[in-house]
């Protein structure tokens, strides 16, 4: 089974990053993460995650820098998830893939129930500090 390339977005305003909470009954239902999603063919990771945002969220976004990087096994199959800075164009959002987001401080990231792909995400992001300054 081939690898999935997933992007995942991490905003950050105020010190806090944005986490979503999958809607129950959907795959990881229940479980916080970094919003985004998989690559479409011939789509680049920038592209995806801008697509990922505005269906999402409902809003438009700017990617910049990878922040982190993660290659998650799984019975279900494979994914390398790619974590890329994002800054959205309002944060007035419309979600249609989740019931709930929350801004959370990095030091209370390991609070949440994240989708397995993410916990590693959260580590690293818990080592940058540099990204939480104001």
């Amino acid at each position: 089974m081939p690898i999935k390339l997933v992007a995942a977005a991490i905003i950050i305003s105020k010190g806090k990053v944005l986490l979503a909470r999958r809607k129950q009954g959907d795959s990881h239902g229940g479980f916080w993460e970094f919003p985004g999603g998989a690559v479409e063919p011939g789509e680049t990771l920038e592209e995806c995650l801008a697509r990922e945002l505005m269906e999402e969220l409902g809003v438009a976004s700017t990617v910049a820098e990878v922040i982190a990087r993660n290659e998650h096994r799984a019975a279900r199959g494979s994914m390398d998830l790619v974590a890329l800075r994002a800054h959205v164009a309002s944060e007035e959002f419309r979600l249609t893939a989740h019931d709930a987001i929350e801004w959370v401080s990095p030091r209370d990231l390991g609070r949440y129930r994240l989708a397995p792909a993410d916990v590693p995400i959260a580590a690293a992001l818990g080592e940058r500090t540099d990204l939480f300054q104001s």
